[in-house]
């Protein structure tokens, strides 16, 4: 009796991976980068990290409670909403902005469609998306890296002529010495933070390769087939965090090979045709958000067909 066939519903193939894991990855990666965020824009960066994520782990137990559910915040998906929020908002914007955003990303993208897994779109992008059409000015205070808060323009504001101001070196724009975002502090880091979730398996380099490649490929065809636009457009804005932890979101990105591959692809697109012809510098959230809402479609078309299935 010990060698009967048991009959069971899919998955057969199970893995050891569970949300606490693949979540911790996440900080875990992001934390290089977090501290260079505080690094260069001090106790202002704090404030805007603190205040996302304690909103966000509070808005999910709250919600939870109220609708007599299980409460899971110890799954950390919460702290990395909460964080990857803070990282697209500036260091100087007043702690009430975070709070508000972090509120929206989890009651209303996340938790209203059913909880984690099942967002239609990146809840940390929807909230910014939010926050800049809500409180644009809020959103866009750019400061120097410092002690002192000296308002600037971000690079990809001067590479596109809506700002005026030296552009920064390569060098800084690698390391993360520039006006922005927090999460715009460092690309060498957030690199690093990408290839840990790649050894880890929490990822794979698909989305991101494919994403971040077209979007070089199409600037050095956009800005005259010059080299120094290029790299400077690859490693200025929120390429980096954006094609590294937030298109490759397990619940608003396509799950085949060749959808992913897509998506990464309508991503780069998007995201050089708004920075270069588009009236906002940056287009990276509004290319993801854009191809969230397209993944399901993706996913329609490119899914491997089930075995003996029948139109």
């Amino acid at each position: 009796m010990d060698n009967r066939l048991i009959v069971s519903s899919s998955p057969h193939i199970r893995a050891d991976e569970s949300v606490n894991r693949i979540m911790r990855d996440v900080v875990i990666a992001l934390m290089p980068a977090t501290l260079a965020g505080i690094y260069f824009f001090r106790m202002g960066a704090v404030k805007v990290i603190l205040a996302a994520v304690i909103a966000a782990v509070v808005t999910e137990a709250v919600i939870q409670k109220m609708c007599k559910k299980t409460v899971t915040i110890n799954d950390w998906s919460a702290v990395v909403t909460g964080l990857l929020l803070a990282f697209n908002i500036p260091a100087s914007a007043p702690m009430w902005i975070p709070v508000i955003g972090s509120i929206f990303a989890i009651a209303i993208v996340k938790q209203v469609f059913g909880g984690l897994g099942h967002n239609f779109m990146n809840p940390a992008l929807a909230a910014r998306a939010m926050l800049l059409a809500s409180w644009p000015v809020q959103m866009t205070a750019w400061v120097k890296p410092g002690v002192d808060a000296v308002s600037t323009a971000t690079p990809l504001a001067i590479m596109g002529g809506e700002a005026a101001g030296e552009l920064p070196s390569i060098a800084d724009l690698i390391v993360g010495n520039i006006g922005g975002c927090i999460g715009e502090t460092s690309a060498l880091l957030l690199i690093i933070g990408g290839i840990y979730l790649v050894y880890r398996g929490v990822i794979t380099p698909r989305i991101p390769v494919i994403y971040i490649g077209t979007v070089a490929v199409l600037m050095f065809i956009f800005g005259g087939f010059d080299f120094n636009f290029m790299i400077s457009q690859v490693f200025a804005g929120g390429l980096m965090i954006g094609a590294i932890y937030m298109a490759t979101d397990y619940a608003s990105s396509p799950v085949s090979a060749k959808g992913q591959m897509i998506f990464a692809l309508g991503c780069g697109i998007l995201t050089a045709v708004i920075r270069k012809f588009g009236g906002y510098p940056e287009g990276v959230s509004y290319s993801i958000l854009l191809m969230n809402v397209a993944a399901p479609l993706i996913d329609k078309y490119t899914s491997p067909r089930v075995f003996g299935e029948v139109k």
